[in-house]
């Protein structure tokens, strides 16, 4: 051999070898991809696509999540935590004991003036076998109650609004992390083949703060972030071809596209690449799979009645609608994010018209689904989440109007289905609502145990990052065993 041929074979790699050989890298991903198609148990399958169904570390009780997040933080105190007390103290000023090493959004607590207890004014009653209060806010969700399960003394961290959302979401206020949504379907993968894993929809008259990064993928491959439907028009942008595309051309294109996709991979080996590729071969089913989905013309009148969802008007009632429908086809995760929870007083956010508007909102879809879920043997399979990023202080906040403000200490969380046992109240907070007196709740505790219905350990759900596992409950959370059937 000559001496150039020996320098030649010196400095050629492996990669160098699989790139320019007959079956390369590239082609063995692309036999993965294809063979995908026709058999789930294909050995390449879940290094082809990321979001092919994985066993969970345990049994699982839930093998899907819709999670109704109301954006804003609802007032506990006016609709599930009923506290006689503040009709008794209302207009004096708090304690100062509740009130010591305690830090608000909107509300000074070292002036002269002392914040002053409210109380709500409106009606409570006992509902259900289980005797759970509900205000008159709430009619629909009160005749439920039964399948539901009460936390009355979650925590959190934060006190503003976009990093309390991160916070709940996933697991920091900091940018960057992965939310709950896409460390589920990293571990789970999703049994919907021709719709995204994680799907976001919203509702109200704004997005939340905190935007998209509530439910980005952060450090994991963005493969399993959240994907959100739009409230009009395609629900995803450029899901159909242009004029004088047609289906077979479209196809061809991204058949070539794969090609080259595969043949890189092969090069380089960049997890991001099988992303894209599975990417791709998603939004091609998807310009299939997705008018079909959003199209409730051939739901029965009753179930529309149901739901109380108008044909053609974009609202929360026709989000939880699909949500259903989305779960039926193998979604693992559906978030719906409902807006204008912030009511500290003055026009718009009062504890009057604007809190009864928004409830008049929620109030007869949530009812709608979960008796939907459970009507057709899905809400055993299917854990349902309702809450906000925080709750609001048992003393009003002065504007135009009285309000309330941020509260971090104790707010109010219901969960149906899944795993969970139904007819309970978790948790007691004390005689003004202000902090828990029994069972405190951390939201790494809750994210804990929505990690543990789906049979994921959140200890062991890591992905290596800056040098360190990281994890959705970061150093903290605990699974509330009571809380599972």
């Amino acid at each position: 051999m000559d001496s150039w041929e020996q320098e030649w074979l010196r400095w050629r790699t492996r990669r160098h070898f699989f790139r320019d050989c007959a079956v390369g890298l590239g082609k063995i991903a692309l036999a993965c991809l294809l063979g995908e198609r026709f058999s789930s148990g294909h050995a390449c399958a879940t290094t082809a696509n990321p979001m092919a169904p994985k066993p969970p570390h345990f049994p699982a009780r839930a093998r899907s999540v819709i999670y109704l997040f109301m954006a804003g933080g609802p007032s506990q105190l006016e609709l599930f935590d009923y506290k006689p007390a503040l009709l008794q103290y209302h207009g004096q000023p708090i304690p100062d004991s509740f009130l010591e090493g305690k830090r608000f959004a909107f509300m000074d607590t070292f002036t002269k003036e002392k914040p002053r207890l409210l109380a709500s004014r409106r009606k409570f009653a006992q509902h259900g076998q289980s005797g759970a209060w509900v205000s008159e806010l709430l009619p629909h969700i009160a005749q439920i109650v039964d399948d539901l399960a009460f936390i009355k003394t979650v925590q959190t961290e934060v006190f503003n609004h976009g990093p309390a959302k991160l916070f709940v979401n996933t697991g920091t206020a900091q940018f960057g992390r992965p939310s709950m949504g896409a460390w589920i379907t990293y571990g789970l993968g999703s049994e919907a083949n021709d719709l995204p894993g994680f799907v976001v929809l919203q509702s109200g008259p704004r997005g939340p703060r905190g935007g998209s990064a509530l439910w980005s993928s952060g450090f994991l491959p963005t493969a399993y972030q959240g994907v959100p439907f739009r409230s009009s028009g395609e629900p995803v942008l450029n899901l159909s071809n242009p004029p004088g595309i047609s289906h077979a051309r479209q196809a061809d294109t991204i058949e070539l596209i794969r090609d080259l996709n595969a043949a890189r991979l092969g090069i380089v080996g960049d997890p991001e690449i099988a992303t894209r590729l599975a990417a791709y071969e998603t939004a091609f089913r998807m310009q299939t799979s997705t008018p079909e989905l959003v199209d409730i013309s051939r739901e029965s009148a009753e179930t529309l009645r149901l739901y109380g969802v108008e044909p053609g008007q974009p609202s929360f009632a026709y989000n939880c609608l699909l949500a259903r429908r989305l779960v039926e086809r193998g979604v693992r995760f559906v978030q719906l994010y409902h807006t204008d929870w912030d009511h500290h007083g003055g026009p718009g956010a009062d504890l009057g018209a604007a809190l009864e508007k928004v409830c008049r909102e929620v109030d007869r879809p949530v009812y709608a689904l979960i008796t939907d879920l459970k009507r057709r043997g899905l809400l055993e399979s299917t854990l349902v989440i309702w809450g906000g990023e925080f709750g609001r202080t048992p003393m009003g906040e002065n504007r135009e109007t009285v309000g309330r403000n941020h509260h971090i200490d104790a707010f109010t969380v219901f969960l149906a289905g899944g795993g969970i046992k139904p007819g309970i109240t978790f948790g007691a907070t004390d005689e003004f609502g202000f902090g828990p007196v029994q069972n405190p709740v951390h939201v790494h505790d809750l994210q804990a145990t929505i990690l543990h219905l789906l049979g994921l350990d959140h200890k062991r759900l890591t992905f290596r990052f800056q040098g360190r596992d990281q994890r959705l409950t970061d150093i903290g959370g605990r699974v509330l065993h009571d809380l599972l059937a």
